[in-house]
C-alpha cells in the first residue's frame, strides 16, 4: 500500500488518461465502426480505468494518510464534476463523435 500512497499522483493521471481513451474509443466503436461488442468493451474498460479505481484510490489514500488531502479532494471533485458537469460534456463529445465518425450516406 505504501507503493500506491508514494505514487498516487502518477497512477491517476495514468487512469485518468485510459480513462479518456477508453471515451474516444467508445465513440469510436459506436460512431465509426459501428459495433455493439467493441461499443460494450470501451464501457467495460471505462468503468475499470475510470470511477472504479478513482474511488479506490480515494478510500486507500483516506485509510493511509488517516485525513482529507488534497489528493482525496481531488478525487472527489472529479467523481462530483463526473456526476454533474461531466454528464454534459460528454454529450457534447457524442456529438461531436457522432458528427466526425458517423458513417457518410
Amino acid at each position: 500500500m505504501n507503493v500506491l500512497l508514494q505514487n498516487k499522483w502518477a497512477i491517476l493521471a495514468a487512469f485518468e488518461v485510459l480513462a479518456w481513451s477508453s471515451t474516444f474509443f467508445m465513440f469510436y466503436a459506436r460512431y465509426a465502426i459501428q459495433s455493439a461488442f467493441w461499443f460494450k468493451v470501451s464501457v467495460i474498460l471505462l468503468a475499470i480505468t475510470g470511477v472504479i479505481p478513482q474511488v479506490i484510490m480515494g478510500i486507500v489514500n483516506f485509510i493511509g494518510t488517516r485525513q482529507l488531502d488534497v489528493f482525496t479532494l481531488v478525487i472527489v471533485l472529479l467523481i462530483l464534476y463526473g456526476a454533474t458537469l461531466g454528464k454534459k460534456h460528454v454529450k457534447k463529445l457524442d456529438s461531436w463523435a457522432q458528427t466526425k465518425f458517423g458513417k457518410k450516406a
